[in-house]
């Protein structure tokens, strides 16, 4: 559990003792005026922000820098892929509560306080790059400068701890003119949203998170999330800031040792997918079932960057950290185990279903999914690709990116139709896919292997298929 008040590593009140900070519980929305904000950040984070937001009552501005996703905004429509979000921006955007501009300026004016979701990925030495923050940061402050009423700036962009109150604080302050508590508000507040269920994770999140850099900051994150029912934890930004990196990066660690069970589980003749249920059993002192399910490797725009950074923090301030350490090269190894899993049915003709990272959403970024047909690919392995949340043109962003520089002829493998897929395949993979998919590969497998990377029960009851799973 978070501790209601902040404190530094040495034991110093973070911003000061007149800041006792309590958790509480959000009821429905009071009378409190709904806001006016500004979210810079049009992807997943920020979409679904300003999509639910809105749905509470809020007037939000996004800004962003590409013009497809504002063109997006602009006509009512989501920038992303993500359940319950499309239609939430249409009808906020039909009733006049959701814009969208790449002029901060004009975006601070409009607005009582601002959110910043922009990306913070790793750089080459496995850090997170914060010049979008920096950027951002510097405009509002800009902004703030030329307007005479107050203005809070809340950050939600994944950030080591100390950012927020030794980065951010300064830099707005240098920028705006102001210093925090004087008509000026700063807080960090962490997102939890898991892209496929982020709307149903705004609304029913296990509890809300601020931290506070300044004396309102917490109150003012408080406000924006009036009408979600969840526990509101006020503490410091460190300690905020910390919670994001230690979720992630213990989500990350049960998903390795789940893998690393089902491998050696497997070759001694065990069928780790039921022992590690019955593992499960235990909720007092195994605490969850969530991620405890031998498959893929795992992926995604988080995980995979925040262990970097947490590892290269530890690496420069000399601490050993064995078992993180380790996470990322077992990862890789499931990957490798997945490749060989597919390589020893031989060359031919591959059909793979799922490449986004996971079902319900189209983010390709470091998706597992996407190194297993960049390894076929390289291997000389003819591939034919069906997700039915892929569509080129609506692929944007740091997604887009990320797609070119690794496959940059995907439009050229990707099929729509999952009949077309099986036509010709040596060989069945599946990561994920709808049920209509599933049936078709129940009808239609006609003995070929079927390698299952994700442990999907339909597959597994196929009588007679020639099927096999990663680890069971």
């Amino acid at each position: 559990m978070v501790q209601t008040y902040g404190q530094n590593a040495d034991g110093r009140d973070s911003v000061g003792p007149q800041r006792l900070l309590h958790a509480t519980t959000a009821t429905a929305r009071t009378s409190s005026r709904p806001l006016k904000i500004s979210i810079f950040g049009m992807g997943y984070v920020g979409a679904v922000s300003s999509a639910c937001l809105a749905e509470l009552g809020h007037e939000i501005v996004g800004v962003d820098l590409n013009p497809a996703k504002l063109e997006s905004i602009s006509q009512g429509k989501s920038p992303v892929i993500e359940a319950g979000v499309a239609e939430r921006i249409a009808k906020a955007h039909a009733e006049g509560r959701v814009h969208a501009t790449s002029n901060a300026h004009d975006a601070v004016q409009r607005t009582d306080l601002s959110i910043v979701c922009v990306g913070t990925p790793s750089n080459a030495a496995g850090e997170l790059s914060l010049g979008a923050v920096d950027a951002v940061v510097k405009e509002i402050g800009e902004a703030i400068a030329k307007k005479d009423t107050p203005h809070t700036l809340v950050l939600r962009s994944t950030v080591i701890p100390g950012v927020t109150e030794d980065r951010v604080g300064p830099a707005l302050e240098k920028a705006s003119g102001r210093k925090l508590g004087d008509g000026l508000e700063l807080a960090f507040n962490p997102e939890f949203l898991r892209e496929g269920t982020a709307v149903s994770d705004f609304y029913s999140p296990p509890f809300t998170l601020a931290g506070s850099a300044s004396p309102g900051g917490a109150e003012e994150v408080r406000r924006i999330y009036d009408g979600v029912d969840a526990a509101f934890h006020a503490t410091s930004c460190r300690a905020a800031e910390s919670v994001k990196f230690l979720s992630n990066a213990f989500h990350a660690v049960k998903i390795v040792f789940a893998n690393e069970a089902g491998s050696l589980l497997k070759d001694m003749g065990v069928d780790s997918r039921e022992a590690l249920k019955l593992f499960c059993e235990d909720r007092s002192l195994n605490i969850s079932p969530a991620y405890l399910r031998p498959g893929g490797a795992f992926g995604g725009s988080c995980l995979p960057k925040e262990i970097r950074a947490f590892m290269a923090l530890a690496g420069i301030r000399n601490i050993s950290m064995p078992m993180i350490e380790n996470v990322m090269a077992s990862n890789l190894s499931q990957k490798q185990r997945a490749f060989d899993l597919v390589a020893k049915h031989g060359r031919g003709r591959v059909a793979l279903f799922g490449l986004a990272f996971k079902p319900g959403t189209d983010d390709l970024r470091e998706s597992p999914h996407v190194d297993l047909a960049e390894r076929l690919l390289g291997k000389g392995y003819e591939v034919v690709i069906y997700d039915e949340a892929l569509e080129m043109g609506r692929i944007l962003g740091a997604n887009r990116e990320f797609i070119e520089k690794e496959i940059p002829h995907l439009d050229e493998l990707l099929v729509n139709d999952p009949v077309k897929v099986l036509e010709g395949a040596k060989t069945i993979v599946v990561a994920h896919a709808p049920a209509a998919a599933l049936d078709l590969i129940k009808k239609h497998h006609d003995g070929r292997p079927i390698v299952d990377v994700s442990g999907i029960d339909a597959l597994r009851r196929i009588e007679g298929a020639n099927y096999e799973g990663l680890s069971w």
